[in-house]
This record gives structure tokens, sequence and C-alpha cells, in this order.
């Protein structure tokens, strides 16, 4: 028991800096010199008074097994081994695994004592099977997350008013995102995300890219937290600080994949989907016949002095109405926003941005459909389609446009060239002013488009290069705002 144990540490403590080469090896054992070692030895705490383990033995046949098994490098021969060398087959073979069979565990137990000289403790194989479960900290909480770096550089970013580049920048994102549940059916969300070197690549709408970070660079934050749970079998609530509307949809409203600006997800970042992390709250409805609906609302004010759906908060209120099948959807979402909120703005010409403008409301819809073929790796793409509508009604308006209107069309086919591989295609004109109080005003016809190729050199990464580019991409009637621009970019996920 602990005293056998506390005995073999002090044993083992001895003669840990001549052992700890031979527990370093992490298949290729050489067994004759192993015994040679073993019968010669004199060091302090090790002694030859074992029992050899003899062709025939329940041992020596089940560590055969175990080499053949596990792929050992090692080839247990009929002759005799010492216990020793036994118990060093069983920390190569095993050291690694999370998980071990009945006959394995045991080998564990009859060797405790020569694991614990060799390892140093000798619950070393259990205590890796027992308390470490990949990306897990306890029974209810996973991790897994990303670390995404990108270089890059865009023609034309002089020209977009924000300060940005034209010069080769790189830049970095890290994400852990832990999820915990209570009951089984819940889930508690934290992502934490730090990054730095976006400066050039977080205009909008042009080139900002779909992994940018805007916190404070290099400083680890608490990016968005929330927490889910059913309400009966078919509504789901969703609450907490920080989230986004969009995650707490009835259905997903675009299945492209934008791996190079933000502009295109959600078949368009424009009315209604457009991010800015807030207080949220929504309950979501789905129907066994593939209808489901959901309403959210979410508040700036909610965390500050200007409150929660106050007055003085800036807050939105989004309602979808959904149909998904198999290999098609569709869908409408209206959106009513109050006091400037505009986070539309991935996706829309300055002459609309509500930063520019003094305090208005606006109210709109989103239309989604996408179709996906029933295989990949054919020459049909999936196809998604977004077309976004706004009115603006207060104060000023936006800048005196009172209608906007914007599209986008995506493509992607996947497993072309390999498995998991992805080709993505989106284009589409960012909402712009089609109404104003003064009919001489007119927004100009801004154009945006990506493409990209990704493919994974192993399970874990995947590389990305891709090129984007666009046309009046700002509405900014004094300067030249067509851009093109080119980025690499590799995400490790964990």
């Amino acid at each position: 028991g602990k005293m056998k144990l506390f005995q073999q540490l002090l044993v083992a403590g001895a003669a840990a800096s001549m052992f700890a080469p031979i527990a370093a090896q992490a298949t290729d054992i050489n067994l004759e010199d192993m015994n040679s070692y073993a019968t010669s030895s004199k060091s302090a705490g090790f002694t030859n008074n074992y029992l050899n383990v003899q062709p025939g033995d329940w041992a020596h046949q089940s560590i055969k097994d175990l080499a053949n098994s596990r792929g050992c490098d090692v080839n247990v021969s009929d002759k005799s081994l010492t216990r020793f060398e036994a118990a060093a087959i069983i920390n190569s073979c095993l050291g690694d695994v999370a998980e071990v069979t009945n006959i394995e565990r045991s080998l564990i137990d009859e060797f405790s004592s020569e694991l614990a000289l060799l390892r140093g403790r000798v619950d070393g194989i259990e205590a890796r099977m027992n308390e470490f479960e990949a990306g897990s900290f306890s029974d209810t909480t996973t991790l897994d997350g990303k670390a995404v770096f990108l270089i890059g550089a865009v023609d034309g970013n002089d020209d977009l008013d924000d300060g940005d580049t034209e010069r080769t920048s790189a830049a970095y994102v890290y994400q852990m995102n832990l999820n915990t549940s209570f009951t089984g059916d819940d889930n508690l969300y934290v992502r934490l995300k730090s990054g730095a070197g976006w400066s050039n690549f977080m205009s909008k709408p042009g080139n900002y890219n779909n992994e940018a970070y805007s916190g404070t660079e290099n400083a680890l934050a608490v990016d968005k937290i929330w927490y889910t749970f059913p309400l009966g079998d078919q509504f789901t609530a969703t609450v907490g600080p920080r989230i986004e509307n969009y995650y707490m949809l009835a259905a997903t409203p675009s299945v492209y994949k934008p791996k190079v600006l933000k502009a295109f997800r959600f078949g368009g970042h424009g009315a209604a989907f457009g991010a800015s992390t807030s207080t949220g709250l929504g309950l979501k409805f789905e129907a066994d016949n593939g209808f489901a609906s959901s309403i959210t609302v979410n508040s700036k004010g909610g965390a500050g002095t200007n409150g929660f759906l106050t007055k003085q908060d800036e807050n939105k209120l989004n309602v979808m109405a959904a149909y998904t099948a198999d290999n098609y959807h569709l869908s409408a979402t209206y959106t009513s926003q109050s006091n400037n909120w505009d986070a539309w703005h991935y996706f829309s010409t300055d002459s609309i941005d509500g930063d520019t403008t003094p305090g208005f409301d606006a109210d709109g819809w989103a239309i989604r459909a996408w179709v996906r073929p029933d295989e990949t790796g054919t020459a049909i793409p999936s196809v998604s389609v977004g077309y976004d509508t706004l009115s603006f009604a207060g104060t000023g308006a936006a800048n005196g446009y009172t209608e906007a209107e914007g599209y986008s069309v995506a493509f992607n086919w996947s497993d072309m060239f390999q498995a998991d591989d992805t080709i993505g295609i989106a284009l589409g004109q960012p909402m712009r002013g089609t109404k104003n109080t003064t009919a001489s005003t007119k927004d100009s016809t801004p154009f945006l488009w990506e493409a990209y190729y990704s493919f994974r050199p192993n399970d874990s990464i995947e590389v990305t290069p891709g090129i984007f580019g666009g046309s009046d991409v700002r509405g900014v009637s004094d300067k030249q705002d067509d851009i093109f621009g080119a980025v690499l970019s590799t995400t490790f996920r964990f």
C-alpha cells in the first residue's frame, strides 16, 4: 500500500539519475543491455532479489501480447525476463496511452514496485488513465481552441481613411473555448482570446479579416461568455453578458465558410447579423419538421450606466423564421435597432455608417437561402445567398439616407483535391444608401469579393492562401477606394 510506495519512492529517489535515461525511452528497448545493466548494477537502491519472469508464465505471455498489440519496437523472445526488463517494456508500451485493458492493468499492478523505480511513482501509468483526458479539466469541462498565424498585404489600403498601410504585416490570434455542462443538457461557454498585428486588416468594409482581433493586443481576455439551457423538448434559452446575436439564431443562415473577409459571414454580415458583442438573451424554438424560429435581444447599455432596454440604451431585436432541410434552407429575419446600432458596417458603405451621424433607429430584413449537394468532391458547389434591407428613422437619419440594401452570393467546393480541403468564392454589394431626403444625394455602388483555397497537411493544421478585393468599397467620393489584397493564414487546432 502506501508504505510500500513510500519505500519504493525513497529507493527511486536515490536511483533517479541512473534510471531517467531509461524511463525517457519511448519505444526502442535493448533487452540485452537492459539485462546486463540489471544484473551488474551495484547502485544504491537497486537489488537483484527479483524472481525472473519465465516463458509460460501468464505475465510473460501477456507482455508478449502487449508488445504486439501496442506495436512496441521490442522483441520479446522465449527467454526469461528480469522483472526490471518486464517493467521497462510495460512502461514503454503503455506510457502514452489513456486507456488500458484488464490484462494491461493486471500487469501494471504486478510490476508496480519496478515501475516505481523506473518512473519515480507507482501510479505513473494509472494516473494518466484516471486523471488525464484530452481536452478535459474535470468531469464536466472541456477545452478546445486554435492559434492563427497570418501574413499579408493590401494594395489600396492607404486610401481607406483608417490609417491602414500597404506594407506587408503579420498577425496572430490565440483562442481557447471552454464548455461546461452541469446537467448534461445545458452548457456554459467561455471564450478566452488574444491577438495582435491586425492594424492593416480591420477596415470596415474592405479588408476586415475573418480572424481579426480588436481587443487589447497580447492580452488574454474573456471574449465571450453565455449559458444555454433547454426549456422542454423544443425550446432552448440563452443568456449571457458577452454574446453575439447570431449565436442564438433558430437556424444557420449560410453554409459558406468565409476564410478571408468577415463581410461574407452569414450570407453577408449586414443588416441583421452584424457583430457587436454585448449583453444578450434569446429563445429558440425547433419543430420536428424542419421549421424553427427565434427571438434575440442584445443590449450595449445593459453592462453600463445606460441600462438594459432603456431609452438611452443601444440595442437590437432580431426575430427569425426558418425552414431547414438536409440540403437547403430558407429564412427571413426581421431586425429592429435603436440609438445608432450600426454593426452592419462590416458590409456597408461609410454613407450609412451610424457612427457618422446623430442618433437614429433602424429596422430591416435579412433574407437568406442556401443549397448544398448530396456529395462533396464534385463540380457542384454549395450556394449561399443573402439580401438585406434597412430603413432609417430619427434625427438626421443616416447622412440623410432613409433606405439601404445589399446582397451577397457565395460558393464552396469541398474535398476537391484532397480530403477536407475547401475552395471558396464570395462576391456581393455591401449595403448602400438607396433613398435620401435630398434627391441629389447618391451613394456609390460598391463591390466586394474573396477567393481562397484551404487544405490540411494533417488533422490539426489548416493552411489557407486567399485573395480579395473590391471597388468603391467605402463609398468615399473624393478618394480611390479600390483594393486588392493577398493573405496566407495557418490555423492550428487543439
